[in-house]
Parts: structure tokens; sequence; C-alpha cells
């Protein structure tokens, strides 16, 4: 399957090259980690501390409790992955959110992700056998609730649907679409506004333990490869720069790490001879033992141990607002060599007026030919 191979492959690799390294063929649907809204992913993939529009429900749903005052909607879009000149490939995010009176702010939302038509050819032949659609999309529903007027905790189901190759055949296996269902569990705490030089400012501070649940299986006798469970957790601080608020900086930091593991599973062959396999850990079983080093192979049987402090992403960003009504941002994002190896800077801007808001963000890639350089989202809100 020539331009199947293609396009999965820079799904499942390129897209997202935290699992490439570290963490590729034991993580399903990484779409699910796409950072959805542009503002966000403009302040360096930040957001987990800030959370004070409709895209809370991917940053932290706790974001949503404080939301009261009116209804919010937005959508995203993304030609994704561009420098692969791919029109079919894109990815949709549409969110919104809906307050109802003494009982708090619920959100929904749907993910999706578009991989395009596939060939599937044979080995030897370039005869074409079938064409599939290869698409992954994912659908749920949010709710924050204000334990107190500076502290909010958060959950999100969602269900998730990933056709890859479906229809088709591996190993003498045929394909099927995979399936699971993942739940987020947040809080976020803010103070109240405080005089710091004379100017108005507010710190926060969230965590958000996002796609929690079962894994996905494509094929009958195949192991569930994992949801990619993300833990990630930081600070923001807002500043007002006059005495008037016109002028407002925030600073913003998030650091994420993938909660997934295997184990391996020795099987005795009739002949004495023993085949390794590696087995996902089960969700919660890998919260715990997500908590150590693990080993790779760089290729050619080159191993390289992964420590702990490297399986973290680290984001940090800044966005400058005037008047509430235009914004600058700016952010950098890191991960290790030895996991991921994405090192990007990140630039975005903002504009709003009356009920209707316009984002976009642009990925630097510090390596030219980086599947991620170039990167544009653009988002759309709407207040109602």
């Amino acid at each position: 399957m020539k331009r199947t191979v293609a396009i999965i492959a820079a799904a499942i690799v390129f897209m997202w090259p935290a699992f490439s390294n570290a963490q590729v063929a034991i993580t399903a649907v990484p779409f699910l980690q796409i950072e959805p809204d542009s503002r966000g992913a403009g302040m360096g993939n930040t957001g987990v501390a800030i959370a004070d529009n409709a895209s809370a429900l991917y940053w932290n749903p706790a974001g949503l409790a404080f939301q009261k005052g009116g209804n919010q909607a937005s959508i995203t879009h993304s030609n994704w992955l561009a420098n692969f000149n791919v029109d079919d490939l894109f990815y949709d995010y549409l969110v919104g959110r809906y307050y109802v009176e003494g009982i708090g702010t619920f959100g929904a939302h749907i993910t999706f992700l578009n991989l395009g038509e596939q060939a599937e050819t044979r080995e030897d032949s370039p005869e074409i056998i079938s064409r599939f659609q290869s698409y992954e999309v994912a659908v749920g529903g949010s709710y924050g609730y204000e334990v107190s007027d500076n502290f909010a905790v958060g959950t999100s189901l969602r269900l998730i649907y990933s056709s890859l190759a479906s229809g088709t055949t591996i190993s003498a296996q045929k394909v099927n679409p995979g399936s699971s269902v993942a739940v987020d569990l947040s809080f976020l705490y803010r103070t109240d506004p405080f005089d710091l030089g004379g100017r108005n400012a507010r710190f926060s501070f969230g965590t958000n333990l996002a796609n929690l649940g079962p894994g996905i299986q494509y094929t009958d006798n195949a192991q569930k490869d994992p949801l990619p469970t993300t833990l990630r957790f930081g600070w923001a601080f807002d500043i007002d720069l006059d005495d008037e608020g016109i002028n407002r900086l925030t600073i913003a930091n998030d650091i994420s790490k993938v909660m997934a593991r295997t184990t391996p599973k020795y099987t005795e062959n009739p002949d004495g001879s023993t085949d390794t396999t590696r087995v996902a850990a089960g969700p919660i079983e890998a919260l715990f033992k997500s908590w150590d080093s693990f080993t790779r192979n760089t290729g050619g049987g080159n191993m390289v141990e992964v420590g702990v402090l490297q399986q973290f992403m680290i984001g940090a960003g800044l966005e400058y607002w005037y008047n509430d009504q235009f914004a600058l941002r700016s952010g950098y994002y890191y991960e290790d060599p030895n996991n991921g190896d994405r090192e990007y800077i990140t630039f975005g801007a903002g504009i709003r007026y009356n009920f209707i808001g316009v984002d976009f963000s642009y990925i630097r890639t510090l390596e030219s030919d980086h599947p991620l350089a170039n990167t544009l989202r653009f988002s759309l809100l709407i207040d109602f």
C-alpha cells in the first residue's frame, strides 16, 4: 500500500515526533494531542493554567467553571503538515461552551483529522486493489464546577473512532476501525487580583490528566495500543502594564508527559526458542509505571536510555493584549532529542471585535525540513 504507508506512517511518526522516538508503536490516536486552538499554539503550546475560552475543553476542563459570562463557540482549521503538499490532509476542531445558572458550565467538541484517500496495492504490483478513506474523529463533552471563587475542578468524556486502513488486510488479518472512550480529570486554581508594583496581577496554576482510557485494537489478534494519556501541568501570570488595564501581559509555562508504558512478554516456541513482544500496560497501571527510565532503539541496534526528566515536554509563551481587542503572542517548545526532538518557536496574533474573534498561529521550526515547519492554524470565535 504505497500511499497508505506514506500517509499513515507520516501520521504516526512525523506529526507528533514525541512518539516517533519514544512511544512509536505503543500509542494509538496521537491526533488527540494536537493543540487545537491558535491562541495556545501561538504561545508555545501553553494553556493549562489559562483555560479562559471554549478551548479549555482541551487544555483544562476546570477552566470552564470560571466562564460565566455568556456562551461561546470556536472552530480551528489547519492544513496539516503543509510541507508534504497533500491537499486532503487537514485538521478541524469545533468546540462550544454553555453556561447554566446555578449548575455550571458545559462544553462539547468534535475533533477531526482527515488523512485522505489511500490506494491499496500489492507489494509486487502497482495494480490498485481498492481505495479507502483514512480519518480519525473524537466527540466529547466537558463540565467545570466552581468549588470556590479561586478553585475549580473539571472533567471530560470523549468517544474516539479511528479508521486508518479499514477493510484492508495485513498479515492475513482484516483491519477494522478502532474505537475507545477516554476521560479527563483536571483542576485550576486562580488567586484574587493582587497589587504588584502598583499594578493589578493574578497568578494561576492548573493540571489536567487527559485521555485516560482503554487502548485501541485494529485487528483481532493484535495487542491493544494505549491511548496517548498525557499529564499536563503549568502556571500563568497576568499583569496590567498601566493603571487603566489597557495594556496587559501574560506569561505561561506548561510541562507535559506521556503516561504510557509497555512491558516485555515472552512466548516459548515448540522448538525451544523464545519470542519477545511488548505489551502495553493498562491505563491505571501506566500512571505508576511511567515514572522511570526506558530504553529505545535508535536504529541499527543502538539503544538509548531515556531518563525521567528527558520525558517531559516543555512549552513557554507570552501574550500581550491591547484594550482586549488586539493580541500578539510568541512562544518556545522543547523536547529532549532522545524523546521526540521537537524544538520550535511559535508566533501568533488575535483580534476581537464585538462578538467575533480571530486568532492565528505559526510554527517556525529550528530545522528547515522538519514536517511541522510552516504549520499555520486559524481559529474563529463567536460569543453569543
